[in-house]
């Protein structure tokens, strides 16, 4: 929808930075909204129904954080969310800049006209793309998500001054390497749904592009 605004070269394309701006745009948006519901998701993920002061379900959840901690606890670990915004900027912009290099290089092979800006490409070189792109924004960006987390954290939620501070001590105690916890598991648990997400999306535009009225 952002894409859709804004202005376009005279081949119908936008730069590598409108593309970043718009998934920027959109992320933050995303994360304003939802970020109350992630603070209760990873504390109810961090404690057991046998946990004391563990939230009973996302309702109490929420009751809890806001009367207990008031706006502040619903945005605890905000400013690293913003910051995660630039993930999906990240991995669109490589997404799109791959993808139009492709064509590119078939327009200059004569697979496919000069006009053609969104010629359709093989389920591989999707899922390619889809992968690479994925990993080069998880691996540039996965610091914050060990900065959110640590924040929002029930049990280590007074731990912590803030983002700098928080910062500072996983550095001083585990070095870069704490930064990076947990990161294979990560990316593997991501990477189907975003082959199959962007598998999807590609065929549906595909067909919509040859079947609109």
């Amino acid at each position: 929808m952002i894409k859709k605004y804004m202005t376009k070269d005279k081949e119908g394309k936008l730069s590598p930075i409108q593309h970043l701006t718009a998934s920027a745009e959109a992320g933050a948006l995303t994360a304003l909204v939802a970020n109350p519901l992630w603070v209760i998701k990873t504390r109810m993920c961090t404690t057991t129904r046998y946990t004391s002061d563990g939230y009973k379900g996302l309702i109490d959840g929420l009751k809890r954080l806001y009367g207990e901690e008031g706006i502040r606890g619903l945005y605890r670990g905000l400013v690293p969310a913003l910051f995660g915004v630039s993930h999906g900027a990240i991995q669109f912009m490589v997404y799109e800049e791959m993808k139009k290099r492709r064509n590119e290089l078939r327009q200059q092979k004569g697979i496919i006209s000069h006009d053609e800006l969104n010629a359709k490409l093989s389920q591989t070189e999707y899922l390619v793309m889809a992968v690479t792109s994925k990993v080069i924004a998880a691996v540039s960006t996965y610091p914050y998500q060990v900065l959110k987390s640590r924040l929002q954290n029930q049990a280590t939620k007074d731990t912590y001054k803030g983002v700098i501070d928080c910062g500072k001590k996983i550095m001083t105690s585990e070095g870069l390497g704490g930064f990076y916890k947990g990161l294979s598991p990560s990316v593997i648990r991501v990477l189907p749904g975003t082959c199959i997400t962007f598998l999807v999306y590609e065929n549906l535009t595909q067909w919509f592009k040859h079947h609109a009225s």
